[in-house]
């Protein structure tokens, strides 16, 4: 299976009610990992909260250091 172009993460609360649908793109982080990443501002109940998913593919940036860390 090829990576995905892009991921769709959905926050729900524990009663199924649907909070936000972030886009989680793909991102060569800084430290030379890749993976994926979203961040987004949402309100519950009048309070404003930062939502941030990442995901770092284990092991990438070894494999693009060329095996060095």
């Amino acid at each position: 299976m090829s990576a995905p172009h892009f991921l769709i993460a959905e926050l729900k609360t524990n009663g199924n009610q649907m909070l936000a649908v972030l886009s989680v793109m793909p991102k060569q982080f800084k430290t030379g990992s890749q993976g994926y990443y979203a961040n987004q501002k949402i309100e519950i109940d009048g309070k404003r909260y930062q939502v941030q998913i990442q995901l770092v593919e284990i092991g990438s940036k070894k494999a693009k250091d060329g095996g060095s860390e």
